[in-house]
């Protein structure tokens, strides 16, 4: 039997899946154009572990599943990580100062 994501069938763990794993593509969209490539291609790979397809593919090819308490925690060190850490991070805190 299928996974949800190749089913079509939404579940609140794949739209969450979904959700996340955009944010943290368009974040490494803004670092490779505004930042650096480096790190924006690495959130790049990095999204993908979110998207529920990719975690289809992964589990089928190597068996492995990914659990959602490890994909919790690691988006946490991501969000932190590019907030606090990240010179985007510092264009978001210089623009809010600026504009808002």
């Amino acid at each position: 039997m299928k996974e949800n994501a190749v089913q079509g069938k939404a579940t609140l763990s794949s739209i969450i899946g979904w959700g996340f794993g955009m944010v943290v593509f368009a974040v490494g969209v803004a670092n490779l154009f505004l930042v650096h490539p480096v790190p924006g291609i690495v959130y790049l790979f990095l999204s993908l572990l979110y998207l529920p397809p990719v975690n289809v593919l992964i589990k089928e090819r190597t068996g492995l599943h990914i659990p959602g308490i490890a994909k919790i925690i690691f988006g946490i060190i991501i969000i932190q990580f590019t907030l606090g850490v990240s010179d985007l991070g510092d264009m978001i805190d210089d623009f809010m100062i600026e504009y808002v």
